[in-house]
């Protein structure tokens, strides 16, 4: 009762006494083991939100760069597969691609993903030798691959592994020899290797297959136009140039933008209940305060507003905590070198805005019956209230 007291000493000035904003504050404060609660379950809610986004955000800037290794325009694969690695492309549609009017260049890669030490997820990229000078990114140490059992390794692998040119490596039970070390923007090849494509499909034992071939585009020519003669080229194509374009190849992007979604959804749900359910106690509890604030002059309309003001001052606290530790918790997941060989999280401003959205929409929902409860009463039923 004291900011009630506060509030009818003061009257219509109670603004001179203590602010909107403070009075709201101060009645999340009366029930601090509720209030923190409330907070910790609407945080692990946007935690979850926050932490789902960026990996979403991280695959899909990792698939948009894997769409242009080697400097490609983009990238063709079979349509419709479950994952990239499952992807079937033969020699055939390799020559049909090439002989695409406005195709530069054009090389086939076998995309083979296998443990290699601790890591499973290890990828190699099985090209042909000759396209390696072309392909391979920036060397920072030792040479190409020039033979058949020779390959190039990533700096991350390379520093996972500690290996350096001239030491044994084994991919798919096949020894080969590091002969050089080079570096890329893009974690999944930094975390991969290079070798010869031959050599590669026969430890995957996959003979003349190739996951997908990269293309590049003859100069003066729209890559739009290219892309859409190569599609038209044979019904199996799929041509990959954005991240958008990845889901085209791999199931598993549309599940996770399905979860995402999901999960955003779920998280509105079960705040929205945490929410009405603190609002309500609180309503429950200052009946009379409120009977007493509108028979010192509130209006109705000032009563709604504080219990909306309370419901987002308790989203927005929770959404401050719950990025922080989302962001917190994809830095610690990424520490791990299994997962950190193939994930960078993003955070796109898009995300921060997500969560912010999803804590108005909780807030909101959440407060809207315990607001009309609270301006139901009259003065009179409300001081009446024990």
């Amino acid at each position: 009762m004291g900011v009630a007291a506060d509030a009818a000493a003061a009257g219509p000035s109670d603004r001179r006494v203590v602010s909107f904003l403070a009075f709201i504050l101060k009645g999340l404060a009366r029930q601090r083991t509720r209030t923190l609660l409330t907070i910790l379950g609407i945080g692990i809610g946007i935690t979850t939100v926050v932490a789902l986004g960026s990996v979403a955000s991280g695959l899909k800037a990792a698939s948009g760069e894997i769409a242009h290794l080697g400097g490609a325009d983009f990238m063709v694969a079979q349509p419709g597969a479950a994952d990239l690695s499952f992807s079937t492309l033969t020699d055939r549609d390799l020559q049909t691609i090439r002989g695409v009017d406005g195709v530069e260049r054009a090389w086939g890669t076998l995309f083979q993903i296998s443990r290699v030490g601790s890591n499973p997820f290890f990828v190699t990229y099985g090209v042909e030798l000759a396209e390696m000078p072309h392909v391979v990114p920036r060397l920072t140490a030792g040479r190409l691959p020039h033979a058949p059992d020779e390959v190039a390794l990533g700096a991350t692998a390379a520093a996972d592994l500690d290996l350096a040119p001239g030491d044994p490596l084994t991919i798919e039970r096949h020894r080969f020899t590091v002969v050089g070390l080079y570096t890329s923007s893009a974690a999944w090849e930094r975390s991969g290797a290079y070798a010869a494509l031959p050599t590669i499909q026969a430890a995957a034992r996959k003979p003349g297959v190739i996951t997908m071939t990269y293309v590049e585009v003859a100069a003066g020519t729209p890559v739009d136009v290219v892309a859409e003669r190569i599609h038209e080229a044979g019904e199996i194509f799929a041509v990959i140039e954005t991240a958008d374009d990845y889901a085209a190849v791999d199931q598993g992007m549309k599940l996770l933008d399905a979860a995402n979604l999901a999960i955003s959804l779920l998280a509105v749900v079960i705040g929205a209940v945490g929410v009405m359910n603190t609002m309500i106690m609180s309503v429950f509890e200052r009946t009379r305060e409120i009977g007493i604030l509108r028979a010192v002059g509130w209006r109705r309309s000032r009563v709604l507003r504080m219990i909306v003001g309370e419901s987002l001052a308790l989203c927005l606290l929770a959404t401050g905590a719950g990025i922080l530790l989302g962001v917190g918790a994809t830095r610690l997941v990424v520490l791990i070198p299994a997962i950190g060989s193939f994930l960078t999280p993003v955070y796109p401003a898009s995300l921060f805005v997500r969560a912010l959205v999803i804590a108005v929409a909780v807030a909101l929902a959440g407060a809207l019956y315990p607001a009309l409860r609270a301006i139901r009463f009259s003065p009179m039923e409300a001081l009446r209230h024990e």
